[in-house]
Protein backbone atom coordinates (compact mmCIF):
# COMPACT_ATOMS: atom_id res chain seq x y z
CA UNK A 1 0.00 0.00 0.00
CA UNK A 2 2.48 2.22 0.75
CA UNK A 3 4.44 1.69 -2.31
CA UNK A 4 1.35 2.27 -4.60
CA UNK A 5 0.97 6.07 -2.25
CA UNK A 6 4.76 6.37 -3.39
CA UNK A 7 3.86 5.90 -7.50
CA UNK A 8 1.12 7.89 -6.93
CA UNK A 9 2.70 10.53 -5.90
CA UNK A 10 5.33 10.61 -8.03
CA UNK A 11 3.28 10.57 -11.02
CA UNK A 12 1.04 13.57 -9.29
CA UNK A 13 3.79 15.44 -8.06
CA UNK A 14 5.68 18.35 -10.98
CA UNK A 15 9.02 17.38 -12.13
CA UNK A 16 11.80 19.73 -11.53
CA UNK A 17 11.72 21.08 -15.42
CA UNK A 18 7.75 21.00 -15.44
CA UNK A 19 7.95 23.78 -12.11
CA UNK A 20 11.55 25.32 -14.45
CA UNK A 21 9.05 25.51 -17.22
CA UNK A 22 5.73 26.55 -15.16
CA UNK A 23 7.86 29.41 -14.12
CA UNK A 24 9.35 30.70 -17.04
CA UNK A 25 6.01 30.56 -18.65
CA UNK A 26 4.52 33.06 -16.18
CA UNK A 27 7.34 35.17 -16.21
CA UNK A 28 6.95 35.38 -20.48
CA UNK A 29 3.11 35.73 -19.78
CA UNK A 30 3.71 39.38 -18.28
CA UNK A 31 4.85 42.14 -20.78
CA UNK A 32 5.83 44.27 -17.91
CA UNK A 33 8.20 41.63 -16.64
CA UNK A 34 9.71 40.75 -20.21
CA UNK A 35 10.54 44.39 -20.25
CA UNK A 36 12.05 44.11 -16.53
CA UNK A 37 14.18 41.36 -17.30
CA UNK A 38 15.84 42.67 -20.83
CA UNK A 39 16.84 45.77 -18.66
CA UNK A 40 18.04 43.86 -16.24
CA UNK A 41 20.01 41.32 -18.33
CA UNK A 42 21.75 43.99 -20.83
CA UNK A 43 23.08 45.31 -17.20
CA UNK A 44 24.15 41.48 -16.14
CA UNK A 45 25.07 40.67 -20.03
CA UNK A 46 27.12 44.02 -20.86
CA UNK A 47 29.43 43.65 -17.89
CA UNK A 48 30.39 40.40 -18.35
CA UNK A 49 31.65 41.12 -22.40
CA UNK A 50 32.91 44.61 -21.25
CA UNK A 51 36.64 43.67 -22.83
CA UNK A 52 34.32 42.64 -25.85
CA UNK A 53 32.59 46.35 -25.49
CA UNK A 54 35.39 49.25 -24.75
CA UNK A 55 38.62 49.01 -25.71
CA UNK A 56 39.47 51.30 -22.77
CA UNK A 57 40.75 50.74 -18.76
CA UNK A 58 37.76 52.26 -16.55
CA UNK A 59 41.31 53.73 -14.44
CA UNK A 60 42.96 55.13 -18.49
CA UNK A 61 43.25 58.86 -18.09
CA UNK A 62 43.59 60.86 -21.39
CA UNK A 63 44.66 64.67 -20.39
CA UNK A 64 43.63 65.56 -23.97
CA UNK A 65 40.29 64.36 -23.75
CA UNK A 66 38.82 66.01 -20.70
CA UNK A 67 34.83 65.93 -20.55
CA UNK A 68 34.58 65.37 -24.10
CA UNK A 69 31.43 65.00 -25.51
CA UNK A 70 30.24 61.26 -27.10
CA UNK A 71 32.09 60.62 -29.99
CA UNK A 72 33.43 58.33 -32.12
CA UNK A 73 36.15 57.71 -29.78
CA UNK A 74 34.22 58.02 -26.59
CA UNK A 75 30.24 56.98 -27.17
CA UNK A 76 29.40 58.43 -23.96
CA UNK A 77 32.21 60.99 -23.61
CA UNK A 78 34.82 60.88 -20.72
CA UNK A 79 34.55 62.68 -17.58
CA UNK A 80 37.28 65.42 -15.85
CA UNK A 81 40.20 62.90 -16.24
CA UNK A 82 39.88 61.87 -19.62
CA UNK A 83 38.46 58.39 -18.56
CA UNK A 84 36.21 56.51 -20.33
CA UNK A 85 32.00 56.53 -19.19
CA UNK A 86 30.82 53.53 -21.23
CA UNK A 87 34.19 51.80 -19.75
CA UNK A 88 33.20 53.23 -16.45
CA UNK A 89 29.76 52.11 -16.28
CA UNK A 90 30.16 48.71 -17.62
CA UNK A 91 32.49 47.97 -14.77
CA UNK A 92 30.95 49.75 -12.27
CA UNK A 93 28.14 47.53 -13.10
CA UNK A 94 30.21 44.47 -12.61
CA UNK A 95 30.55 45.50 -8.86
CA UNK A 96 26.91 46.09 -8.55
CA UNK A 97 25.54 42.75 -10.17
CA UNK A 98 27.97 40.51 -11.67
CA UNK A 99 31.76 40.32 -8.66
CA UNK A 100 31.67 40.76 -5.73
CA UNK A 101 35.61 42.14 -4.65
CA UNK A 102 37.45 40.70 -1.93
CA UNK A 103 41.07 42.42 -1.78
CA UNK A 104 43.49 42.87 -4.96
CA UNK A 105 43.22 39.32 -6.71
CA UNK A 106 40.16 37.85 -5.21
CA UNK A 107 36.27 38.16 -6.07
CA UNK A 108 32.90 36.13 -5.83
CA UNK A 109 30.16 35.68 -8.53
CA UNK A 110 27.23 38.11 -7.81
CA UNK A 111 27.39 41.70 -7.10
CA UNK A 112 27.43 43.61 -3.91
CA UNK A 113 24.22 44.38 -4.10
CA UNK A 114 23.08 40.54 -4.68
CA UNK A 115 25.28 39.23 -1.71
CA UNK A 116 23.76 41.79 0.86
CA UNK A 117 20.11 41.05 -0.21
CA UNK A 118 20.88 37.13 -0.26
CA UNK A 119 23.32 37.86 3.58
CA UNK A 120 19.61 39.77 4.70
CA UNK A 121 17.67 37.30 3.50
CA UNK A 122 19.54 34.59 5.65
CA UNK A 123 19.30 36.39 9.14
CA UNK A 124 15.28 37.68 7.74
CA UNK A 125 14.20 34.41 6.98
CA UNK A 126 16.06 32.95 9.78
CA UNK A 127 14.55 35.52 12.35
CA UNK A 128 10.97 36.15 10.91
CA UNK A 129 10.40 32.31 10.81
CA UNK A 130 11.29 32.01 14.44
CA UNK A 131 9.44 34.71 15.70
CA UNK A 132 6.24 33.64 13.47
CA UNK A 133 6.44 29.86 14.64
CA UNK A 134 7.81 29.74 17.70
CA UNK A 135 6.32 32.92 19.27
CA UNK A 136 6.46 34.08 23.17
CA UNK A 137 9.26 35.55 24.52
CA UNK A 138 10.89 35.15 21.02
CA UNK A 139 8.76 36.52 19.13
CA UNK A 140 8.82 39.60 21.29
CA UNK A 141 12.29 39.94 21.96
CA UNK A 142 12.99 39.75 17.94
CA UNK A 143 10.64 42.54 17.00
CA UNK A 144 11.20 44.74 19.29
CA UNK A 145 14.81 44.63 18.43
CA UNK A 146 13.89 44.99 14.49
CA UNK A 147 11.27 47.82 15.19
CA UNK A 148 14.28 49.71 17.32
CA UNK A 149 16.22 49.37 13.84
CA UNK A 150 13.22 50.42 11.54
CA UNK A 151 13.10 53.61 13.95
CA UNK A 152 16.74 55.29 12.05
CA UNK A 153 15.54 56.31 8.76
CA UNK A 154 17.56 54.41 5.84
CA UNK A 155 20.19 56.89 4.86
CA UNK A 156 21.43 57.81 8.50
CA UNK A 157 21.62 54.01 9.40
CA UNK A 158 23.59 53.12 6.27
CA UNK A 159 26.13 56.15 6.80
CA UNK A 160 26.68 54.96 10.59
CA UNK A 161 27.67 51.69 9.23
CA UNK A 162 30.11 52.58 6.29
CA UNK A 163 31.68 55.40 8.69
CA UNK A 164 32.18 52.96 11.51
CA UNK A 165 33.46 49.96 9.56
CA UNK A 166 34.79 51.81 6.37
CA UNK A 167 33.92 51.99 2.59
CA UNK A 168 34.78 49.08 0.92
CA UNK A 169 32.99 46.48 -1.42
CA UNK A 170 32.29 43.80 1.59
CA UNK A 171 31.16 46.28 3.85
CA UNK A 172 28.52 47.95 1.30
CA UNK A 173 27.55 44.26 1.67
CA UNK A 174 27.07 44.31 5.36
CA UNK A 175 25.45 47.76 5.45
CA UNK A 176 22.52 46.22 2.91
CA UNK A 177 22.21 43.07 4.86
CA UNK A 178 21.73 45.26 8.33
CA UNK A 179 19.66 47.44 6.93
CA UNK A 180 17.32 45.13 5.04
CA UNK A 181 17.27 42.17 7.80
CA UNK A 182 14.11 43.76 10.17
CA UNK A 183 11.57 44.54 6.22
CA UNK A 184 12.48 40.97 5.51
CA UNK A 185 12.11 39.26 8.97
CA UNK A 186 8.48 41.03 9.28
CA UNK A 187 7.63 39.66 5.60
CA UNK A 188 8.94 36.47 6.85
CA UNK A 189 6.93 36.43 10.13
CA UNK A 190 3.39 37.02 8.47
CA UNK A 191 3.91 34.51 5.87
CA UNK A 192 4.47 32.15 8.55
CA UNK A 193 1.64 33.13 10.97
CA UNK A 194 -0.63 32.60 8.00
CA UNK A 195 1.34 29.43 7.16
CA UNK A 196 1.47 28.02 10.76
CA UNK A 197 -1.78 27.46 10.46
CA UNK A 198 -2.62 24.70 7.45
CA UNK A 199 -3.17 21.46 7.97
CA UNK A 200 -0.27 20.23 6.70
CA UNK A 201 2.04 22.15 9.54
CA UNK A 202 -0.76 20.19 12.04
CA UNK A 203 0.42 17.26 10.46
CA UNK A 204 4.07 17.44 10.77
CA UNK A 205 4.09 18.67 14.10
CA UNK A 206 1.48 15.43 14.85
CA UNK A 207 4.62 12.76 13.35
CA UNK A 208 7.25 14.74 15.45
CA UNK A 209 9.10 16.68 13.26
CA UNK A 210 11.68 19.31 14.92
CA UNK A 211 10.94 22.95 15.45
CA UNK A 212 13.78 23.13 12.85
CA UNK A 213 12.37 20.89 9.67
CA UNK A 214 9.06 22.57 10.25
CA UNK A 215 10.13 25.95 9.49
CA UNK A 216 12.70 25.62 6.91
CA UNK A 217 11.27 22.35 5.36
CA UNK A 218 7.52 23.24 5.32
CA UNK A 219 6.98 26.72 5.88
CA UNK A 220 9.58 28.24 4.36
CA UNK A 221 9.38 26.85 0.62
CA UNK A 222 5.84 27.65 0.51
CA UNK A 223 6.15 31.58 1.31
CA UNK A 224 8.96 31.55 -1.09
CA UNK A 225 6.87 33.27 -3.82
CA UNK A 226 6.72 36.14 -1.81
CA UNK A 227 10.08 36.56 -0.46
CA UNK A 228 11.25 36.14 -4.28
CA UNK A 229 9.46 39.03 -5.98
CA UNK A 230 10.30 41.44 -2.44
CA UNK A 231 14.33 40.08 -2.73
CA UNK A 232 14.09 41.51 -6.68
CA UNK A 233 12.82 45.12 -5.45
CA UNK A 234 15.17 44.71 -2.79
CA UNK A 235 18.08 44.49 -5.11
CA UNK A 236 16.59 47.44 -6.62
CA UNK A 237 16.85 49.36 -3.63
CA UNK A 238 20.04 48.21 -2.84
CA UNK A 239 21.42 49.97 -6.25
CA UNK A 240 19.85 52.53 -5.17
CA UNK A 241 21.55 52.77 -1.61
CA UNK A 242 25.11 52.33 -3.37
CA UNK A 243 24.26 55.17 -5.66
CA UNK A 244 23.39 57.28 -2.82
CA UNK A 245 26.42 56.26 -0.72
CA UNK A 246 28.73 56.39 -3.33
CA UNK A 247 27.55 60.06 -4.10
CA UNK A 248 27.95 60.95 -0.36
CA UNK A 249 31.82 59.78 -0.65
CA UNK A 250 31.14 56.50 1.43
CA UNK A 251 30.67 53.77 -1.56
CA UNK A 252 33.46 52.10 -3.35
CA UNK A 253 36.93 53.39 -2.86
CA UNK A 254 38.59 55.45 -5.83
CA UNK A 255 39.60 54.62 -8.74
CA UNK A 256 36.63 52.20 -8.54
CA UNK A 257 33.95 53.26 -11.00
CA UNK A 258 31.19 53.81 -8.65
CA UNK A 259 28.05 55.32 -10.06
CA UNK A 260 27.37 57.46 -7.62
CA UNK A 261 30.65 58.89 -7.30
CA UNK A 262 30.42 59.02 -10.92
CA UNK A 263 27.26 61.46 -10.09
CA UNK A 264 29.05 63.87 -7.65
CA UNK A 265 32.42 63.74 -9.43
CA UNK A 266 30.25 64.80 -12.61
CA UNK A 267 27.58 67.13 -11.37
CA UNK A 268 30.06 70.05 -11.14
CA UNK A 269 30.42 70.23 -14.76
CA UNK A 270 26.97 70.28 -15.54
CA UNK A 271 26.18 74.33 -16.18
CA UNK A 272 29.42 73.95 -17.77
CA UNK A 273 28.51 72.18 -20.62
CA UNK A 274 29.59 68.91 -19.85
CA UNK A 275 26.66 67.14 -18.02
CA UNK A 276 28.24 63.48 -19.57
CA UNK A 277 29.85 62.29 -16.61
CA UNK A 278 26.60 62.64 -14.33
CA UNK A 279 24.08 62.04 -16.77
CA UNK A 280 25.15 58.38 -18.50
CA UNK A 281 25.65 57.09 -14.76
CA UNK A 282 22.51 58.59 -13.34
CA UNK A 283 20.45 56.71 -16.25
CA UNK A 284 22.06 53.58 -15.38
CA UNK A 285 21.03 53.45 -11.86
CA UNK A 286 17.33 54.65 -12.78
CA UNK A 287 17.32 52.19 -15.41
CA UNK A 288 18.33 49.24 -13.53
CA UNK A 289 16.69 50.20 -10.36
CA UNK A 290 13.36 50.33 -13.11
CA UNK A 291 13.92 47.28 -14.53
CA UNK A 292 14.07 45.44 -11.30
CA UNK A 293 10.85 46.95 -10.35
CA UNK A 294 9.09 46.15 -13.72
CA UNK A 295 10.19 42.45 -13.18
CA UNK A 296 9.27 42.08 -9.52
CA UNK A 297 5.57 43.59 -10.47
CA UNK A 298 5.27 42.02 -13.25
CA UNK A 299 5.89 38.42 -11.58
CA UNK A 300 3.30 39.44 -8.53
CA UNK A 301 0.55 40.12 -11.20
CA UNK A 302 1.24 36.99 -12.56
CA UNK A 303 1.58 35.51 -9.71
CA UNK A 304 -1.81 36.70 -8.44
CA UNK A 305 -3.68 35.74 -11.72
CA UNK A 306 -2.37 31.99 -11.47
CA UNK A 307 -3.55 31.51 -7.49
Amino acid sequence: MAVIEQGVQAITRPSRWHRAWRGLATLFASKTAVIGLIIVLFWILAPILAPLLTPYSPTAQDYKAQNAAPSAAHILGTDDLGRDIWSRLLYGARVVLVILPIGEHFWLPLGTAIWGVLLGLIIGATLGLMGGYLGGWIDEVVMRLLDAMMAFPVILLYMIIIAAVGASATNVVLAIAIVGTPGIARLVRSLTLDIRTRDYIRAAELRGESAFHIMFVEILPNARGPIIIDAMLRVGYAIFAMGTLGFLGLGLPPPSPDWGSMVASGRRYILSGSPWAALWPALAIATLVVGLNLLADGLREESLRYQ
